[in-house]
């Protein structure tokens, strides 16, 4: 691991005090909202790809991380966040590769993939006081993400079915709900939306692998829980689009499509060439593909917000691949006229597009290039209406704070940026809220003030060193915290670390 001279990035914000139920002259202690995170620690997990997702656990004070490279769950004691102590690890080689893990009062649910990953997964659950392991389920191919309702009462794993590398093979893709009541695995696909196909598609859903119906195309990626653990919110990143569940009835209940994003609209400017020599934001006749990754939600005054991080991901397989760069691409001289040099790889000729979308007309050339991602974090409703997008916001910060971070130093301009991979939201006495932007090609997390969710503020950028990748945030509320500070915990996978970030007050 390559480690560099440590940065301390931290916002101080002026202290902001609430109290509940003034109205009826209640006593409860006022709330110190003050923001103020700084770099505490870091883990060593092993080599690259070594550190991934994280879960803590508050009864034992340990913190559980998935380790691709190793097949195991790395256990570290943080009781003492000064000096972590690496525990044995948690070996589920036997099972297959693990991919996410949750925690809930004394229980680790991890979400393990099979060999061929094609094949249906595993959940298992163990007892994080001596990581004996208590239950195990079967539940759909290739559980990608696993997480609690916040009652605790289900784990819920949303199952990609990725295709295998000749895309002969291509598995539905599926949510488990297991409801540890009774032990019961219910594992819904999405046969019943394959007569909606025209019409979501026509709204900005993908469908579009080689002979797949829709049922066999979605990939769900990650899952949000609404506070009341009646909802579920799922991404599914490559379709563009997030599934709403019923935990209740434990039923699908609607597919939104998320549409695209105009790379021409003022605040939406972007650097799309690696190669121009330049990093500098232009307005570009194209349009975004949403694509979120990760996902979290809050309920904020009563309402429940779903906050974004928008990724964007493609396939490119051996059997198939929608990916090619716009200097390989034919373009309806019309809309893109040929004195405007945008086939130049100083102007869009390097950006990577899909070959799936563009030719409205079916005449052969494309009338409207699309690119991977909105290169911004989005808030929606939980009926998945866009309530605010980020436009520049990402770029613009880090261009200006650190830009020799900007898009891992301009070398994934012509790609998806800074790729905004991870978001979790902190709640801070139900009076501030505080969403975290993991940047997994900058390195670096953002910090937004979300109290106001349709007004996010930029407050800082925390960095600690190079080479980071961050692949998955944790929050671990001051209530629950091993020091009683707010602590952020940033899985790295690049270098196989974990970072801590303590917010000092």
């Amino acid at each position: 691991m390559k480690l560099k001279k440590s940065l301390i990035y931290a916002v101080s914000i002026v202290a902001v005090f609430g109290c509940k139920n003034d109205d009826d002259n209640s006593k409860s202690e006022p709330v110190d909202t003050t923001v103020n995170f700084q770099y505490k620690t870091t883990i060593n997990v092993g080599g690259e790809g070594a550190s991934e997702i994280s879960a803590y656990d508050a009864v034992s004070k340990k913190l559980f991380t998935v380790n691709v490279e190793s097949t195991q769950i790395s256990v570290n004691n943080i009781s003492n966040i000064n000096a972590p102590v690496k525990e044995t690890p948690i070996d589920v080689s036997s099972f297959g590769s693990p991919n996410s893990v949750a925690v809930y009062d004394g229980k680790l649910a991890v979400a393990v993939e099979a060999d061929p990953k094609q094949n249906p997964g595993k959940i298992l659950v163990y007892n994080t006081a001596d990581n004996s392991l208590l239950k195990q389920f079967t539940v759909g191919a290739l559980p990608d993400m696993v997480t609690f309702s916040k009652n605790g009462n289900l784990i819920i794993s949303a199952n990609e079915g990725e295709p295998n590398k000749d895309y002969t093979i291509d598995p539905m893709g599926t949510i488990s709900i297991i409801d540890l009541l009774d032990d019961s695995v219910k594992t819904l696909d999405f046969t019943s939306f394959n007569s909606q196909k025209a019409s979501l598609e026509a709204q900005g859903f993908r469908v579009f692998g080689p002979g797949a119906t829709l049922a066999q195309d979605i990939e769900p990626e990650y899952i949000t829980v609404s506070e009341d653990s009646n909802t579920a919110w799922v991404s599914l990143q490559e379709n563009n689009g997030i599934a709403k569940v019923n935990l209740t009835s434990k039923i699908i209940e609607a597919i939104y499509p998320l549409g695209y994003k105009d790379y021409n609209a003022t605040g939406n400017n972007i650097d799309a060439s690696d190669k121009d020599n330049v990093t500098e934001l232009k307005n570009w006749p194209v349009l975004g593909i949403y694509q979120p990754d990760a996902i979290t939600s809050a309920s904020i005054n009563g309402v429940e917000y779903v906050f974004s991080a928008n990724e964007g991901d493609s396939r490119d397989y051996d059997g198939f691949s929608e990916e090619e760069r716009v200097d390989d691409l034919t373009l309806d001289e019309t809309i893109y006229p040929v004195s405007s040099d945008f086939q130049n790889e100083a102007n869009l000729g390097r950006l990577k597009t899909t070959t799936t979308l563009g030719d409205i007309d079916n005449d052969g050339d494309i009338d409207q290039i699309y690119s991977y991602g909105a290169r911004s974090f989005s808030v929606w409703s939980a009926n998945g209406n866009l309530l605010y997008d980020s436009g520049n916001s990402i770029a613009v910060e880090t261009l200006k704070a650190t830009p020799a971070r900007f898009n891992d130093n301009d070398k994934r301009s012509d790609d998806k940026g800074a790729e905004p991979e991870a978001v979790e939201v902190l709640n801070i006495g139900n009076e501030r809220y505080i969403l975290f932007v993991g940047l997994e090609r900058n390195d670096q997390v953002l910090m937004y003030d979300v109290t106001n969710p349709i007004a996010p503020i930029f407050l800082d950028i925390l960095s600690h060193t190079g080479d980071e990748a961050p692949e998955g945030l944790l929050v671990i509320n001051a209530e629950d915290s091993p020091n009683g500070k707010d602590l952020l915990v940033v899985s790295n996978e690049d270098s196989g670390t974990i970072s801590f970030y303590e917010n000092v007050q």
